[in-house]
């Protein structure tokens, strides 16, 4: 198995695993749901900068 070494496509891979966990177990992350949001605005960036 390779890991990509983009940061931004790696981050978003956790994203995507992370809301899927949520909808299929239905998850509830308490204090933690600002982790979310943050982590696919982050993702995002590092995309657009192209890390």
């Amino acid at each position: 198995m390779n890991i990509t070494k983009n940061r931004g496509m790696l981050l978003l891979g956790i994203y995507l695993i992370v809301i899927g966990l949520i909808g299929a177990f239905d998850i509830s992350l308490g204090v933690l749901s600002i982790l979310v949001p943050v982590l696919a605005v982050v993702a995002g960036i590092f995309i657009l900068m192209g890390k």
